[in-house]
C-alpha cells in the first residue's frame, strides 16, 4: 500500500502494533467508504499504539515524535499496516512505560467494556452483572471495572475460561458447553458478545428495570420492564487517558493472548483461531528500531507519495 495521505486534522502514525476484531472481515465499512463504493484493497484493524511521523493540516493537539494509541475510523483503511492516517482526535498520548503490544489491546476493547457496562446499562455499586466472553478481549477488561465499581459479577465461557475469568475478579464462573444458564438467577446487567441464542436466554434473566447491553447483534427480544439496548464503540480520548492511567497504577491489565507479527495476519484472522484475551499484531520490535523520530523520513522515502 502507498503511503497514506495525512486529510485536515489527521496524522500518519507508524505503527508498532495493532489489534483487531476477529468478524471484521464480514463488516460491510471494511470493503466501502461511507458513500458504500468499493475501497479494495483494504487494510482492516482498529486498534493501534505507534508514534506520530507526520500531520495533517489544521492538525493540533498531538506531536511528531509523539507516542499515542486509539482507534481508526470504520470505513478507512486501518491498523494492520506499517503506516496509517488516523484523525487526531480518536488517539490518546501513551507514556513511555506502557508498552505498545499492551496499549493495543486497549482501544476498543476497554472503550467497548466501559461505555457497555457504565454509559449504556448504568452498572452501580452492588448490582449483579453476567458478562459474557469474561476471558475475552471486552470481557476480560468488562470484569476488572465491574469489580472496581463493587458489583457481583458472574463470568461465562468455555471450561478452560474459568481460571483466568475468577483470577480477574468474576465471584462465579458458568461453563455455557456445560452449566445451565438459568442457576445464574436473576441480574441487574447483561454484557453480551456472542449472540443468538445465548443472547436470548440471558435476557430472561434480566430482573425488572435491568439492562442487557450487547455489541453481537441488534436484540430481538427484550426483558420484562427492562431495555435490550445494541451499540458499537465509540472513539473516546478522554476515557482512554483514563484506562491508561488505570493501566499504570495496576488497576486495570488487560489480557494480551498472543503477539503475533505483521507476516501472520491472516492465519491470525481464522476462524478456528483462539485464544484468551486479545490477539496482537506486532509491527515494530521495539527493542531493534531507532528513535522514532528518525523514522520519518525514512518513512517517506519507503513509501513515496
Amino acid at each position: 500500500m502507498p503511503y497514506p495521505h495525512a486529510a485536515e486534522n489527521d496524522v500518519i502514525v507508524r505503527v508498532h502494533a495493532a489489534g483487531f476484531t476477529p468478524g471484521e472481515l464480514d463488516w460491510p465499512a471494511t470493503w466501502s467508504d461511507r458513500a458504500g463504493r468499493d475501497r479494495t484493497p483494504s487494510v482492516p484493524g482498529h486498534e493501534l499504539s505507534g508514534v506520530v511521523v507526520d500531520l495533517g493540516y489544521g492538525t493540533t493537539g498531538l506531536t511528531v515524535g509523539q507516542r499515542v494509541f486509539g482507534l481508526t475510523d470504520w470505513t478507512r483503511n486501518g491498523s494492520l499496516a506499517e503506516y496509517t492516517a488516523v484523525e487526531a482526535r480518536n488517539l490518546a498520548p501513551l507514556a513511555a512505560d506502557i508498552d505498545h503490544t499492551v496499549a493495543a489491546a486497549l482501544p476498543i476493547s476497554g472503550l467497548t467494556a466501559w461505555q457497555g457496562l457504565f454509559d449504556h446499562a448504568h452498572l452501580a455499586t452492588g448490582q449483579t452483572v453476567l458478562i459474557h466472553g469474561a476471558a475475552g478481549g471486552v470481557g476480560s477488561i468488562a470484569v476488572q471495572l465491574a469489580r472496581e465499581v463493587g458489583a457481583h459479577v458472574i463470568g461465562t465461557g468455555r471450561a478452560d475460561d474459568s481460571d483466568l475469568a475468577l483470577a480477574l475478579g468474576a465471584q462465579t464462573f458458568v461453563d455455557l458447553d456445560a452449566d445451565d444458564l438459568r442457576h445464574v438467577g436473576e441480574v441487574d446487567v447483561v454484557l453480551d458478545v456472542i449472540g443468538g441464542d445465548i443472547l436470548q436466554r440471558s435476557t430472561e434473566l434480566v430482573r425488572p428495570g435491568g439492562t442487557v447491553v450487547t455489541i453481537a447483534m441488534p436484540p430481538t427480544v427484550q426483558p420484562r420492564d427492562g431495555r435490550a439496548i445494541f451499540f458499537v464503540v465509540e472513539p473516546d480520548r478522554a476515557r482512554l487517558i483514563d484506562l491508561a492511567q488505570r493501566l499504570r497504577t495496576g488497576r486495570l491489565k488487560p489480557v494480551v493472548g498472543a503477539v503475533r507479527p505483521l507476516a501472520e495476519t491472516a492465519s491470525a484472522f481464522a476462524r478456528h483461531h483462539r485464544a484468551p484475551g486479545k490477539t496482537i499484531i506486532q509491527i515494530v520490535d521495539d527493542h531493534t528500531t531507532q528513535h522514532p523520530g528518525e523514522h520519518v523520513d525514512t518513512g517517506r522515502r519507503e513509501w513515496p507519495r
